[in-house]
């Protein structure tokens, strides 16, 4: 029987366990979006974990919706990312940079260019969004035209192989929360009447040329995706057709060989059940909502439903999480209020257990 402390090959990396470091918005990344003074003391620190995803790190100007996020597109943002990648292999870790683009879900307030935000259709979610000026709506966003789709899977592309030219072990591609790719999911969000819109088969067309453009430029192997299925983060609403969308999305990426996929699962045991089976590498689990309880988070690895389930508040209070989990130690309680921005508070200074 397969437990949560055996090893596991990911694509071409060998890791110790079953543990992940999940990817978390931290909001302190230079206003050039470069990774911040401490990111790297930040992710070294829990290179325990084995498998780190970072947090989200646009592709583009356009791709950026929070304030303080970092890129992965320009010189600046390989050269800080290398600080990043160097340290955590240097404690045995590796590195997967997420590519975060949010389509609609951002504000001008936030953005280096100032432009109105891209989206599949002029449809404003119903949310707020924290700027420099505090809480405002999020706005109507553009409907991107076919050139500017094009052009957002080429940044997609380049910003992956920048990923692995600052040292990174491969990236994961992010088509959930609410973001872009799930904005082209969601039929409430993508009224499209062209090949990315209607049918399943066109709202799931980016998401699919994307991973393949990003796995034909790094290696099919160094390339991870994740999903949220039932989610409704950014509004969203993927309809009646949830089971069939995910069930023919995930039998596509199949074919691609990627490294990994990676679940926040909100939907129901069913459908989660038949993505399993229609997955034959490495699968990612993580149970929207669910508390860090050890016997609960095996019975998804000793089942075969999870291969991996990735940590996410947890891991960003205990730096060491792995040795205390080992050890039946207690847990640091994460600060909400230090998530977001700021400086060492509440991003590198939670105590490990030998302090």
């Amino acid at each position: 029987m397969t437990t949560i402390w055996d090893p596991i090959t990911v694509g071409g990396i060998q890791l110790p366990h079953r543990f992940a470091l999940a990817p978390m918005t931290r909001s302190r990344a230079l206003p050039d979006g470069t990774p911040g003074p401490l990111a790297a003391e930040y992710y070294a620190q829990r290179a325990q974990l084995g498998l780190l995803i970072s947090e989200g790190t646009q592709p583009s100007d356009d791709g950026q919706g929070y304030l303080n996020t970092p890129g992965i597109y320009r010189p600046e943002h390989i050269d800080g990312w290398r600080t990043v990648t160097d340290a955590v292999q240097e404690r045995g870790g590796h590195l997967f940079i997420q590519l975060m683009h949010v389509g609609r879900m951002s504000h001008p307030d936030n953005t280096p260019h100032r432009r109105q935000a891209v989206a599949p259709s002029a449809i404003a979610p119903s949310t707020s969004i924290f700027t420099s000026a505090g809480m405002q709506p999020v706005p109507q966003p553009r409907e991107l035209s076919i050139e500017e789709i094009r052009h957002t899977i080429a940044d997609f592309r380049h910003a992956a192989a920048d990923a692995i030219a600052a040292g990174a072990d491969g990236v994961e591609i992010h088509a959930a929360n609410g973001y872009l790719l799930q904005q082209f999911l969601a039929p409430n969000a993508n009224q499209r009447t062209d090949e990315y819109g209607g049918s399943i088969q066109n709202r799931a067309r980016l998401t699919l040329e994307i991973a393949a453009a990003v796995a034909e430029e790094i290696g099919a192997e160094r390339v991870g995706i994740r999903l949220s299925p039932g989610g409704r983060l950014g509004d969203l609403d993927e309809g009646p057709e949830l089971g069939s969308l995910y069930r023919y999305l995930v039998a596509e990426l199949a074919k691609l060989g990627l490294a990994y996929l990676h679940l926040f699962y909100f939907a129901d045991e069913d459908l989660l059940t038949d993505l399993r089976a229609a997955w034959p590498g490495a699968l990612l689990l993580l149970r929207a909502g669910r508390a860090v309880d050890l016997d609960a988070l095996g019975t998804d690895v000793e089942s075969g439903l999870a291969d991996i389930l990735p940590l996410g508040s947890s891991a960003l209070a205990n730096p060491d999480i792995v040795t205390r989990l080992r050890a039946g130690a207690e847990l640091n309680s994460p600060d909400p209020s230090t998530f977001y921005g700021g400086d060492a508070r509440g991003y590198t200074d939670y105590p490990a257990l030998a302090a």
